[in-house]
């Protein structure tokens, strides 16, 4: 990222931030609700396109449809709050969104919800939609993204939930920027950023 400005309407809500991740690398973001965490990682998988500066992912920018596309695969995107949606999807159809349904999966029923697969998304609790969420997103993963994007991942679980997530994100062979309050997820990773005001430093 360089120079990354987002902004709502007139509101900027990320200012001048520039930031490398080495490939393989863990990085947590942390800081106050509303200091622009959620905006920029939106702003890297494309949900967010109020946007100035230059992000890569690989070396490739985004400037025409055939490379949004191409980032769309890159990047697994875990949201904070999962929406079901007004005509909710099936588990099973969740986790087949991710390109590999056999590693989303496994990796549903290491998370206890691969017995889950025929329940309606707005059938399910916060906790277990998260984890399918997750198991998604390892789905991404075993189809070849080499980015995950997790905003507030284990926010929904109990604590042994939050340490079966955080192993199974952690343990991911990719590039990881987890936006997180959960400080064992944390120190799982290899750097800790602290965002106020929309502007990163380095905490450790």
């Amino acid at each position: 990222m360089r120079d990354v400005v987002c902004r709502h309407g007139g509101l900027e809500a990320v200012s001048g931030v520039g930031l490398d991740a080495a490939p393989g690398e863990r990085i947590a973001l942390t800081g106050t609700n509303g200091s622009g965490k959620t905006t920029m990682l939106r702003a890297v998988v494309g949900l967010h396109r109020q946007v100035t500066g230059e992000i890569t992912v690989g070396g490739r920018g985004c400037r025409t449809a055939a490379e949004w596309a191409w980032r769309r695969k890159a990047c697994a995107w875990i949201p904070q709050r999962p929406a079901a949606g007004r005509f909710p999807l099936l588990a099973r159809e969740l986790l087949a969104s991710g390109g590999d349904f056999g590693g989303a999966l496994a990796a549903a029923e290491r998370l206890g919800v691969g017995g889950l697969l025929e329940r309606p998304l707005d059938s399910l609790s916060g906790g277990q939609l998260q984890r399918m969420h997750l198991a998604r997103a390892v789905g991404c993963v075993t189809a070849g993204a080499g980015v995950v994007l997790a905003d507030e991942p284990t926010a929904a679980l109990d604590f042994a939930g939050q340490e079966e997530a955080a192993a199974v994100l952690t343990g991911l062979p990719v590039t990881l920027l987890v936006v997180t309050h959960d400080r064992a997820m944390a120190g799982r990773c290899d750097r800790v950023l602290e965002m106020a005001a929309g502007r990163l430093r380095e905490v450790s």
